[in-house]
C-alpha cells in the first residue's frame, strides 16, 4: 500500500495546533504522517486526511 499524497496547496496552509509550527509530510509505517518541524509531534494522515488532533499526535523520542 502506497502512502497517500497530500496537496501541495493544502500542506502550505495547515500548521501544527500545538505551536502552530510547520509540518512536514513523511513516510511512517504502512501510510504518513504530518511532523512538526518545531514540538517535533507527529499526527497520522489517515485515508488521505490528517488527523490535527493534539491527543491523536505521537510524542517526540
Amino acid at each position: 500500500m502506497s502512502a497517500p499524497e497530500l496537496s501541495p496547496e493544502l500542506l502550505a496552509i495547515i500548521v501544527c495546533p500545538n505551536d502552530r509550527g510547520e509540518l512536514t509530510l513523511t513516510p511512517a509505517g504502512d501510510g504518513s504522517e504530518l511532523v512538526c518541524g518545531s514540538c517535533g509531534l507527529a499526527y497520522p494522515v489517515r485515508d488521505g486526511i490528517p488527523v490535527l488532533l493534539v491527543d491523536e499526535a505521537r510524542k517526540p523520542a
